[in-house]
C-alpha cells in the first residue's frame, strides 16, 4: 500500500478513485507520565512518554486507514492528512484520513 500526503503518486496515474478512507484512536493521559511531565516541565525538554504515545497514536490510526482502503480495493492512499481533538479531560482523538485510490 502507497501511503503518501500529496496528491498524487509520482510516476503512477490514478486510475480510479474510491473516496475518503480515516483511521483514529484516542488515547487516555497515563497518571505515570502526567507525573514525569511535570517534572519534566520544572527544567524542560522532551516529554519522552507523550512522544510515544503520539507515535504509537498516528501508526495505528494510519494502520486502520489503511484496511480500510485496502476493504475498499484501493492501493494508495494520497493527501493524507492528520488531526487531533480533545475528546474527554485527559483524552484525545489522534484522526488520519486521506483519499484512496487505485495507481499503475
Amino acid at each position: 500500500m502507497i501511503m503518501t500526503n500529496v496528491n498524487t503518486v509520482p510516476g503512477k496515474k490514478i486510475v480510479e478513485h474510491f473516496g475518503i478512507v480515516q483511521g483514529s484512536t484516542v488515547r487516555a493521559k497515563h497518571f505515570g507520565r502526567d507525573f514525569m511531565a511535570g517534572l519534566k516541565n520544572l527544567v524542560g525538554g522532551e516529554l519522552k512518554g507523550y512522544t510515544e504515545l503520539l507515535q504509537d497514536s498516528r501508526q495505528e490510526a494510519m494502520k486502520r486507514m489503511e484496511e480500510q482502503a485496502r476493504q475498499m480495493g484501493a492501493n494508495a492512499v494520497v493527501n493524507i492528512r492528520f488531526a487531533t481533538s480533545s475528546v474527554a479531560q485527559g483524552a484525545a482523538e489522534l484522526f488520519a484520513y486521506g483519499t484512496a485510490v487505485r495507481v499503475e
